[in-house]
């Protein structure tokens, strides 16, 4: 089963943080919300950081943060590891980017439920 880390995962079923979580369970991957917060995301343990997660490497980390948080989280997703790191609109920027490749990060500009072949308007 593909694993996946989802920054800036939301408990308001609204935010994009909250519609990649559903769509990644709905596309059968083993998800790790993410969000300082704590608490439980449709029924799914949140981790306040990214090194809480319980396995040694991800496939998949997308990000649903501005561009001014996720640069700060660069190393620890470096450090964690992962295949793919995704970068939804709105968390890029250059420098993000630039730092991410300095890292040898695996940088996809797009959206990952998009990428899934599902749509976002249908999470509502």
């Amino acid at each position: 089963m593909p694993t996946v880390a989802i920054l800036g995962a939301s408990t308001d079923r609204s935010k994009f943080g909250n519609k990649s979580v559903r769509a990644h369970l709905q596309q059968g991957f083993e998800i790790y919300p993410i969000n300082p917060k704590g608490g439980e995301i449709e029924g799914q343990k949140i981790y306040a950081r990214l090194a809480d997660v319980p396995v040694d490497r991800l496939d998949r980390v997308s990000v649903y943060l501005p561009p001014q948080l996720g640069i700060k989280l660069l190393e620890e997703i470096a450090a964690k590891g992962c295949d793919e790191l995704w970068l939804n609109p709105g968390s890029e920027s250059d420098e993000l980017i630039e730092r991410a490749n300095d890292l040898g990060l695996n940088v996809i500009q797009a959206c990952s439920i998009v990428a899934l072949g599902v749509s976002p308007s249908q999470f509502g």
